[in-house]
């Protein structure tokens, strides 16, 4: 097996270990706390996707991975000098809370341990990120799967134990996680310091603050629009509820590890496709791609009702309804990738921070009209509303790049994505229709088998064109 396809394995079984663990012990978790402690941790980890792109400007995404291409007879310096950078703008930022922390407590809801622990956490995870990038480009995929097993499965033991015990049970939560990422997160911090050996090299911090700055916006609204249902239920209609509505779209982003596993897998294709000017051969890709992720989607949707049984107690049954609408805008953000690489091959950033922070204004005020009107249930359509908008308007700015730099064709169909996407939608919520008739839903799950068997060559077919994919990088 080549080397770039046994590490993709590699690569994949580490993004499985990282979500799917924390996933087998949701139910762990959702009966040692109430749903009022499960919806404030989960309003933490939305508090903390938002400020961490103010904290470390999300230095560890793209712009690191292309710098270390960039720069590859100085990539342990480069590595080094964005560790310190990220460092240092997290110290920066601990400082800022100090003198501010009455009024930031009194807007967030969190405690200062709570806070500081989220500080902790950014910079971990960060350093984690860095570490992470480079054993991915240098193919180290070893000590990679190594470290995230342990780590994988050292939180949530270490997580259940302080929670079991603890009368805060929402902070020994959060401390659990400080503990193992400190503890092990750390090394890599002194790895990466030491085969660099610079704390500061002006070309690259500069590099860094113009190529993401301008990105805030973009980062910032994919927080928002991730996070700010979570926040706006515990706040419009409580805690509990937002628990609920946390545990729904745990389960429906277990999703995201097949969108993560398929787009690490093809982006490198794409951009190579761009570059070498046959646009042609991605929609081959692309169709069958987004029909998998359909699928897959379809397949959470019609088992929803027996996952929550399985992952949560009976006060979490009311999440069922939130399951569909989450789990079918998981296929535009997937859809998403296939437009947003033109963006970013052009360097069109100021395009993509445009649809990015329309998608995230609109699902704000969305979610003040609706979930006050209808309760938590809404945020769930509002999510899908506004991924379904995000995803459009990439694709429209996706179609203005081809006009501009004169391409033959428009790369993909638009004929055939609504098709495609109307498909699932209906099929999504007529499943959803048949929630409270067993017999139907299963007939539905059972005519869904036969065709995916009776379709299985087509599958296998798609299975081996992803595979080329991984050898054509």
């Amino acid at each position: 097996m080549p080397i770039q396809v046994k590490a993709s394995f590699w690569f994949l079984i580490c993004s499985f270990l990282q979500k799917g663990i924390v996933v087998i012990t949701t139910p762990i978790f959702t009966r040692i706390m109430t749903t009022h402690e499960y919806g404030q941790f989960g309003v933490f980890n939305s508090w903390m996707s938002m400020i961490s792109t103010f904290v470390t400007l999300n230095l560890y995404a793209g712009m690191y991975t292309r710098g270390l291409v960039k720069y590859k007879s100085q990539k342990k310096e480069f590595s080094s000098s964005l560790q310190s950078l990220v460092f240092c703008m997290t110290v920066f930022w601990i400082v800022v809370y100090y003198i501010f922390q009455d009024a930031i407590n009194k807007y967030t809801s969190l405690t200062t341990p709570q806070t500081l622990c989220m500080l902790v956490l950014i910079w971990t995870t960060s350093v984690y990120n860095f570490w992470a990038a480079e054993q991915r480009v240098e193919l180290h995929y070893k000590s990679l799967v190594v470290l995230t097993l342990l780590i994988s499965i050292l939180k949530p033991t270490l997580g259940i134990i302080l929670v079991k015990y603890a009368q805060d049970k929402v902070t020994a939560r959060i401390v659990s996680l400080v503990v193992v990422e400190t503890v092990f997160f750390s090394w890599c911090f002194v790895s990466q310091m030491r085969k660099g050996r610079k704390i500061f090299v002006r070309q690259f911090w500069k590099e860094a603050f113009l190529f993401n700055v301008p990105l805030i916006p973009h980062y910032l609204s994919m927080s928002i629009l991730n996070g700010a249902d979570k926040i706006m239920i515990e706040r419009m209609v409580g805690s509990s509820e937002s628990g609920i509505y946390n545990l729904a779209y745990q389960i429906s982003q277990v999703m995201l590890l097949f969108n993560s596993a398929l787009i690490q897998t093809i982006e490198p294709w794409l951009y190579k496709k761009i570059n070498d000017g046959e646009t042609d051969d991605i929609k081959n890709i692309a169709y069958p791609s987004w029909l998998f992720i359909a699928v897959m989607n379809l397949l959470l949707i019609c088992f929803a009702p027996e996952i929550v049984r399985l992952f949560a107690p009976s006060e979490y049954i009311q999440a069922i309804w939130v399951i569909p609408p989450i789990a079918m805008s998981v296929f535009f953000i997937f859809q998403y990738a296939f437009f947003a690489v033109f963006e970013f091959y052009y360097t069109k950033t100021k395009l993509a921070a445009v649809a990015t922070c329309t998608g995230a204004l609109l699902n704000i005020l969305l979610n003040y009209i609706f979930i006050g009107k209808y309760g938590y249930y809404a945020a769930g359509y509002t999510t899908l509303f506004c991924y379904i908008i995000y995803a459009v308007m990439h694709y429209l700015f996706m179609r203005r790049i081809v006009r501009e730099e004169s391409y033959e064709n428009n790369v993909y169909s638009f004929k055939t994505m609504f098709i495609m996407a109307i498909g699932f939608l209906t099929s999504g919520f007529i499943i959803m229709l048949t929630y409270n008739n067993l017999i139907i839903r299963y007939l539905l799950i059972i005519i869904g088998a036969l065709t995916v068997l009776y379709k299985r060559k087509k599958i296998a077919e798609f299975v081996r064109k992803i595979m080329l994919v991984r050898k054509s990088k």
